[in-house]
């Protein structure tokens, strides 16, 4: 087809013209290719972004499944399409690869993973600056840390945060990497994503914030003068002012007009131990309860604490190795006749989440500085005598937990994926479906549990269709798939280069295609989309509900088109442990519903982690039923207290600027 004249004019005023930066014209042209459904509030989040020219950037912050990853990809679509191409992804290690792979499938964006063998390939060729590249450039946040000269020296056009919340300790001067991403940024345009905001406390809101703009709310003496206590409505309201310009979010029962979400349902399968699995948490759990103990640091006796009695639960398997790691580590302490300053490596390699644990766990300022300078205090010889003793205690505890095989819960896990896999295939015919193949994502705190579990299902009908998913993915079976999916994607733009990312994205390609069941570690609680099953097994359940919630958002999320089952094993022997799951059942509504624990639940408790505290505190100070019935009704009174509508609708107010006018568009 020719060009006539009147054609070329137009085209011409089409691709030079100027609109307003809150009109969606600004957006239209860089969108007119997108392979995406756009909905309402995520074309308004991008101009919300885009509004102000003086801006120094924004926080999006809609609840977990819709689409925060879609409005950044409109926000740097529309950047590549005015030819500002200094454009910088920094993301969790772990959904490197799902972020090109969608810039790539849905905005038609290059993009290049920097990692450190690219990095240094670039160095090579004569690039003395990799990160000065026509494409997207994309890294995880430890390499934007460890590269940080680098990124002050380019002129970025757009920087965009994911899971903005780990830079939510940024104000604390032991929080190292996200100070330095932070400072790398400063001059920069930038978009931060987060589902959490207001993870913890509003002090992490504050840190969100200062990364944008560190004059908002001034340091952080300031800010706790003027907002530490939201008493009134005129605090909240002088809040809300504040952060109207800086952070948008949308809920998910906003967009019900236009997003339909399915629902959940909850199966409960109950387990007993056996007399020497009884026996094995009665010991740890007394041991646990000691005023004083040579084998926890005295800086993470809470936390460690926390993370026992989480390996206990989970199997002996986890315990085992954990115990004898302890004892390993009392036995050089011993040697040096010094107080044990750290967890054990065992502790390390089994618990992934350790790391985030920590972090979300350390404490203000002040203590977490005492918490850096441990005092190497040198053991009397009474003091030596007692931490033998200990260290020989837990020796006998590991060779009890080494002696048991057979785990009650284990045992039951084959009758908990029946009756899970009948419930989702009833799910697919109530929606009028087709029964797909079953699918069913398993979630363990443990990498030892994960590795029993997985014996325990390749004795049974699903032989060869279970596959692991980790923090390392090292397993035989997964190298295996890793290198047919490199066969089969070879040449492709599939294979980004970075092994971390690519093992994931040919893990979940083969849940997809040919695994019925996905045995995961928190690892796949972030950033793994996983619509095409509606069956999530928490075998371990987390006191945290930020972390539940973020499990199940991997399944029910928007395009999820039946309704999901949460099956949650429960010990029938241990009354806290039902007094726990009644709670997180029945005051967070976690597992029930359309929506799950919506943020006006999860938002009216402040801090999960603090929820955690309150539960670890129970179980180390109660040791009678009728101690443990005291303490968790005192609890739930107190939750009842916080989760009440006034405080719900003060909290949702502060963070929602959702205008009805988007629902109408």
């Amino acid at each position: 087809m020719s060009c006539t004249p009147f054609h070329a004019k137009y085209l011409a005023y089409e691709l030079t013209k100027r609109c307003p930066s809150d009109s969606v014209e600004k957006l239209a042209g860089a969108l007119s290719d997108a392979q995406v459904d756009l909905n309402p509030h995520q074309v308004e989040a991008a101009l919300f972004a885009f509004r102000s020219p003086l801006s120094k950037g924004a926080i999006l912050a809609d609840e977990v499944g819709l689409g925060k990853t879609i409005e950044a990809g409109i926000l740097l679509a529309q950047k590549w399409a005015e030819r500002s191409r200094r454009l910088l992804v920094i993301v969790p290690a772990n959904l490197r690869k799902q972020w090109s792979q969608e810039l790539a499938e849905k905005f038609f964006l290059p993009s290049l993973l920097l990692e450190n063998r690219s990095f240094n390939d670039e160095i090579r060729k004569g690039n003395l600056n990799p990160f000065k590249q026509d494409s997207v450039i994309i890294c995880s946040y430890q390499f934007a840390r460890a590269k940080e000269p680098y990124i002050r020296q380019v002129p970025w056009n757009l920087v965009v945060v994911d899971e903005a919340h780990r830079l939510r300790n940024v104000y604390k001067p032991s929080n190292k990497i996200a100070q330095a991403i932070k400072s790398a940024i400063t001059p920069f345009q930038k978009v931060l994503l987060t589902a959490t905001p207001l993870q913890n406390s509003l002090l992490e809101l504050y840190g969100l914030i200062s990364v944008i703009d560190d004059f908002t709310f001034g340091d952080v003496k300031s800010f706790k003068a003027q907002f530490a206590r939201l008493t009134d409505d005129e605090d909240y309201s002088k809040l809300k002012e504040r952060l109207r310009p800086i952070c948008k979010r949308t809920l998910r029962k906003q967009v019900l007009e236009y997003v339909k979400y399915t629902n959940r349902h909850a199966l409960v399968q109950e387990f007993t131990p056996s007399p020497e699995e009884q026996r094995l948490y009665e010991l740890v759990s007394d041991y646990l309860q000691r005023p004083n103990l040579y084998a926890l640091p005295a800086s993470q006796r809470q936390l460690m604490t926390l993370i026992l009695r989480k390996l206990l639960a989970s199997s002996t398997y986890a315990i085992s190795g954990t115990l004898e790691g302890l004892a390993q580590r009392l036995e050089l302490a011993a040697a040096a006749a010094e107080v044990a300053q750290t967890a054990p490596e065992a502790t390390l390699e089994d618990l992934e989440a350790l790391p985030e644990l920590e972090d979300e766990w350390a404490e203000d300022d002040d203590d977490t500085e005492t918490a850096e300078k441990p005092d190497l205090k040198k053991l009397s010889p009474e003091q030596l005598q007692e931490l033998k003793a200990e260290m020989e205690t837990l020796r006998a505890f590991h060779r009890l937990a080494g002696s048991i095989v057979k785990n009650s819960k284990g045992e039951v896990l084959l009758t908990a994926l029946r009756r899970g896999f009948a419930a989702a295939a009833e799910a697919q015919k109530n929606k009028g479906a087709a029964v797909l193949q079953p699918k069913a994502l398993v979630f363990t705190e443990s990498r030892r549990t994960q590795d029993y579990l997985f014996r325990i299902l390749e004795q049974t009908e699903f032989a060869g269709k279970v596959v692991l998913f980790n923090g390392s993915n090292t397993d035989p079976k997964s190298r295996e798939i890793y290198q047919k999916w490199l066969d089969r994607h070879s040449g492709t733009d599939r294979v980004s280069g970075s092994p971390t990312a690519d093992k994931r994205a040919a893990l979940v390609d083969y849940f997809r295609d040919e695994a019925a069941i996905m045995i995961a570690t928190e690892a796949a609680a972030e950033g793994i989309n996983l619509q095409f099953c509606n069956l999530v097994v928490n075998y371990d359940l987390p006191w945290n509900p930020q972390r539940i919630e973020q499990r199940i958002g991997r399944c029910h999320r928007y395009g999820q088109k039946f309704d999901v089952v949460v099956v949650n094993f429960l010990n029938k022997a241990n009354a806290a442990d039902q007094r726990v799951y009644e709670l997180l059942d029945e005051k967070f509504r976690l597992f029930d519903g359309v929506f799950g624990a919506s943020d006006e639940v999860l938002g009216a408790i402040e801090s999960g982690v603090d929820f955690e505290k309150r539960i670890i505190g129970i179980y180390q100070r109660c040791r009678t039923p009728e101690q443990i019935t005291y303490e968790f009704d005192q609890l739930q009174q107190d939750l009842d207290a916080q989760i009440d509508d006034k405080r719900r609708e003060a909290r949702e107010m502060l963070l929602n600027n959702f205008d009805q006018e988007v629902v109408e568009k």
